[in-house]
């Protein structure tokens, strides 16, 4: 079996037409399906939902969940917010710029341009409070060969150290002003 690409991604959201409306109207993304039950197909549990789901580009689907019966949406305490995040390829970094500008001319604050050496992104808030980076790629192929060339020491030497490993320490030299 090969993986041919996501299907889609689910997420839960607080208002399904504010949801799809905020990813039309800040992102450009088209509204592609909704699906709405009384039971949940998989368990046949009694829990009325929206299901909707979102043009990714590329064949992806980003999808949420409207939970009317559900306790209000929470995010895990103890993973930092950074860490969970919807991240969207842009085709250039002059996208991304443009897109900075339209988000924070809407009111929506954005973190970024921030440069992690083989792309950069930006970061803000949808309105259910799910983190969404926008990142366009500027690596070279020397720079992508290298990262593969030490991807399994790295995870080696960091499953035994929980250290980060020093391979691809000039992706940060940038950052560090060396």
């Amino acid at each position: 079996m090969q993986i041919e690409r996501f299907h889609h991604v689910a997420y839960r959201c607080r208002d399904a037409a504010e949801t799809v409306r905020w990813y039309e109207q800040h992102l450009g993304m088209k509204f592609v399906l909704a699906i709405a039950e009384d039971r949940v197909p998989s368990t046949h549990a009694p829990d009325p939902y929206m299901h909707i789901f979102i043009d990714a580009g590329g064949g992806n689907i980003l999808a949420f969940f409207e939970l009317p019966n559900s306790p209000a949406m929470g995010r895990d305490p103890n993973t930092p917010e950074w860490v969970q995040h919807i991240a969207l390829k842009v085709g250039s970094v002059d996208d991304l710029a443009a897109a900075k500008s339209r988000l924070e001319a809407a009111g929506i604050p954005v973190v970024g341009i921030t440069d992690h050496a083989i792309f950069k992104s930006i970061y803000f808030f949808d309105p259910n409070g799910h983190r969404l980076e926008l990142a366009a790629d500027t690596a070279t192929p020397e720079q992508m060969k290298s990262l593969d060339d030490v991807k399994w020491a790295m995870l080696d030497e960091w499953s035994r150290t929980k250290r980060a490993p020093r391979h691809a320490a000039w992706m940060h030299r940038a950052e560090l002003g060396q």
